[in-house]
């Protein structure tokens, strides 16, 4: 056992303290988002929208995501990651709190909007601080430290989330969240100070390629805008899903959901380093991790029994263990070839267009079709994406043969 638990701390080696840093302060912040998971229920139960009302203000959330990340990656480029993550994290403590004494549905949808626009400037500014405080070795398994960072803060977050629901009802989560954020402005201001933190692997390119004409990078955009719309139904439509076909309370639901963060939380950073030990492409663990994702959707739907859910949540758990880190270490590599914000908001954007069309679309299929016939269009939407990434592979291979 003592022989495990060496091994298991060995993987976090080498790693700087900025970067532990940067884990620290995502962690207080997403174990403060517990509203995102329960924002869904939120809108149905306590504000009584319909489905159709909630896709839109699902929209109105991704749209506010795409805004704010494009203007992140600007603001990166130009004044820095660190004036951008200290405004933005402060901002949406603020924003947060505010949001709960909204009532009618134009006033959400816009409040939405400017929360996700003002919270999502932080992610490509983050990317780029992370990126500048790893030696470049090491980008892969700080992309998996923040990552355990988000998912043990996921893990908490609506395990905590669905016990404040139950004794403080919906208003506690927003204050909760509000105040996490703040929180970690505090921290982030007194560790991650420009003058106090040092750079390792600052990048400079004398002539930028503009990432709108890196064809490949395209490619790889599509597929992963179509990953996270996969992905993502497991924060809007499969938690109505628990509910409603498998009768689960907010707790059990915040429970089930909790188990994405603690088996992340155990297992991530030593698979990501026996997987970097095999020299496999990163595409092509990507494309593993989205196959493995596509698989959860087809698991629930082969019988009836609860149980499935759990086996559903580790087919998805794994599949994101890989295809996160990968995914996120391939556009890092790639934003040497440009303006490291603008590479990384296009990344990040990727899941902020899912968060559009994702959240809305499986509603609304949900609404017409029901839910295994959305699961099972969510399965062939993957193997879209896995297409994609087979295509990208090809190019990228191409592209080394002619340099």
């Amino acid at each position: 056992m003592k022989t495990l638990f060496n091994n298991y701390f060995k993987t976090f080696n080498g790693l700087s303290n900025e970067v532990w840093w940067l884990a620290l302060i995502t962690f207080i912040n997403r174990a403060g988002t517990m509203v995102i998971p329960f924002l869904t229920l939120y809108l149905e139960e306590d504000k009584s929208l319909s489905l159709s009302q909630i896709s839109w203000v699902m929209s109105a959330f991704g749209l506010g995501s795409v805004a704010g990340t494009w203007i992140g990656g600007k603001l990166t480029d130009s004044i820095g990651y660190y004036k951008v993550m200290v405004r933005s994290l402060f901002s949406t403590g603020i924003l947060f709190i505010a949001l709960q004494f909204l009532d009618t549905f134009a006033g959400i949808c816009l409040a939405i909007f400017f929360v996700m626009l003002v919270a999502d400037t932080f992610r490509p500014a983050m990317f780029v601080a992370m990126s500048v405080y790893s030696k470049p070795e090491n980008k892969t398994r700080s992309v998996t430290l923040i990552r355990l960072a988000i998912n043990l803060g996921f893990s908490a977050g609506p395990a905590v989330g669905g016990l404040i629901i139950s004794t403080m009802g919906y208003g506690g989560l927003f204050w909760v969240d509000g105040v996490t954020c703040i929180l970690a402005t505090l921290l982030l201001i007194s560790v991650l100070n420009p003058r106090k933190a040092k750079p390792l692997d600052e990048t400079k390119v004398e002539n930028p390629e503009s990432v709108y004409s890196d064809k490949p990078f395209w490619v790889f955009f599509v597929a992963m805008v179509i990953f996270g719309i996969v992905f993502l139904q497991y924060f809007s439509t499969m938690p109505l899903y628990y509910k409603e076909v498998h009768t689960l309370t907010p707790v059990e639901i915040g429970l089930l959901l909790g188990l994405n963060g603690l088996f992340i939380f155990l297992l991530e950073m030593p698979l990501i380093h026996w997987l970097e030990q095999l020299k496999r492409s990163k595409i092509g663990l990507t494309l593993f991790g989205l196959l493995l994702t596509a698989i959860s959707f087809l698991v629930i739907n082969l019988t009836s029994w609860t149980g499935i859910l759990v086996i559903g949540i580790l087919f998805m758990t794994v599949g994101e263990m890989i295809a996160f880190p990968f995914s996120n270490a391939f556009a890092m590599e790639r934003a040497k070839k440009g303006k490291q914000g603008e590479y990384l908001s296009m990344y990040v954007m990727t899941f902020s267009i899912a968060h559009i069309f994702g959240h809305n679309i499986g509603l609304r299929l949900v609404d017409n079709l029901g839910y295994d016939t959305t699961w099972f269009i969510m399965l062939a939407l993957s193997f879209v994406g896995v297409l994609l990434l087979l295509y990208l592979k090809r190019m990228l291979i191409k592209e080394r043969n002619l340099s």
